[in-house]
């Protein structure tokens, strides 16, 4: 691998090096997305889905390449939560109520890994180290609008 496709690879794999955080590197590299979409993309559903789209590609091939550098499934490999975060905050009402309960859902259902996450991590290279975030995302995504649906019947729909 030469030193650039090295760099670009550690860079895009790590999240930018959040990856490097030595406690709690999944929950760390998954504030950057959360700041990305709540700052810069401001509730565009179109820009979110895209950015959820490239980046998920993204990090399926970084992963898989980060690999051969870090070693199967590596903390350091980040990319993942990346993905799984954009995809958590698809289709959500703008609030930062709602932005925050995703996220926590999202690293709640990471952790747990509740089928089919658990299985898909089972895929080769980056496929399973992306694929059980992009389900976690899916999952924190339903989870999170289901929340909100409560608290709206529950007359709490001012909080969002």
């Amino acid at each position: 691998m030469s030193a650039f496709r090295h760099r670009a690879v550690e860079f895009l794999a790590t999240g930018a090096y959040s990856g490097y955080s030595p406690i709690v590197s999944g929950t760390v590299g998954s504030i950057p997305p959360w700041l990305i979409a709540y700052f810069a993309l401001r509730g565009d559903t179109l820009a979110l889905a895209i950015t959820a789209v490239i980046t998920t590609i993204i990090s399926v091939w970084a992963a898989g390449e980060a690999e051969i550098i870090f070693g199967h499934d590596s903390k350091k490999i980040v990319s993942d939560e990346w993905a799984g975060m954009f995809i958590a905050l698809l289709f959500l009402p703008y609030s930062l109520v709602a932005y925050l309960i995703s996220f926590f859902a999202f690293r709640f259902l990471d952790v747990v890994k509740i089928w089919p996450a658990r299985a898909l991590e089972k895929l080769p290279r980056g496929w399973g180290v992306t694929m059980d975030d992009v389900a976690a995302g899916v999952q924190a995504n339903i989870a999170t609008h289901l929340t909100l649906w409560a608290l709206t019947q529950a007359g709490l729909g001012w909080l969002i």
